[in-house]
């Protein structure tokens, strides 16, 4: 893993947004088309800003799937992981050749599940944008994460922790509003991806990134599972690597 410390929210998202942006326009002279993987979250404002303002990239040629969606849901609530990406990506570029958007709402999620495997599976994904959650979690793969399915998509359970970060971020009016499950990319699904882009600001998520940075690769916390991946930029600010000991400091890139 490469990982970079930047002054700020802005900058990190705006370095993540370019190489992101540099890596499929890469993809599509290579093979004359791109599948990526695009995240959500707060985390993820300022790096879709920056990939939705790219003129060079020939959208028509690319492929999106998301990570993650909540169960029950449709795509006109608030919360909607679809709605977000509707509303700040796929409205955005123009002639997007497609978006395969994470059905939440269907009628049977394992179904749902088995649909999107079967889409993802027919060509490798060339670009994967994520974070990490407070609890470590990668997608909505909270702790202990399935590190050994090869489906690849999953109906999860969300812990208390999850579910208490959709809370504080405003995305829901109480913790019981939050729903108890999701449709989400297994771990093993998002380490295929040939490139792994993750942004993770805040100090909120100082332990997360403590964790996935120097703890032992382990279930316990999902975010380390991007250390067995071999081409994966992680982006934090300086508040979320405010825990890390100097010697994982010294490893870190400038931003």
């Amino acid at each position: 893993m490469h990982f970079v410390v930047h002054a700020d929210p802005k900058a990190l998202g705006r370095a993540a947004g370019t190489e992101a942006g540099d890596l499929i326009a890469a993809a599509i002279r290579a093979q004359g088309h791109a599948r990526i993987v695009i995240a959500t979250g707060a985390s993820q404002f300022a790096t879709l800003e920056t990939l939705v303002a790219r003129t060079d990239i020939d959208w028509s040629t690319v492929e999106c799937f998301h990570l993650d969606e909540y169960v029950g849901m449709n795509d006109q609530h608030p919360a909607s992981f679809r709605r977000y990406l509707l509303d700040r990506f796929v409205s955005k570029v123009k002639n997007l050749k497609a978006f395969h958007g994470v059905c939440g709402d269907a009628k049977d999620p394992q179904a749902e599940c088995a649909r999107l495997g079967m889409l993802i599976s027919t060509k490798p994904i060339d670009v994967l944008c994520l974070g990490i959650g407070e609890n470590g979690h990668l997608a909505f793969n909270d702790p202990p994460a399935d590190f050994t399915t090869k489906e690849s998509y999953l109906v999860v359970n969300l812990d208390e922790g999850c579910r208490k970060q959709q809370l504080g971020e405003g995305w829901f009016p109480s913790l019981e509003a939050v729903p108890k499950q999701a449709i989400s990319m297994s771990i093993s699904q998002i380490l295929a991806a040939k490139v792994l882009v993750c942004s993770v600001p805040d100090e909120r998520k100082a332990k997360a990134v403590q964790g996935s940075l120097e703890a032992p690769i382990s279930p316990q916390c999902p975010g380390t599972a991007l250390r067995q991946h071999a081409r994966c930029s992680l982006h934090i600010d300086q508040a979320a690597a405010k825990l890390l000991k100097p010697a994982t400091l010294t490893a870190a890139a400038k931003g």
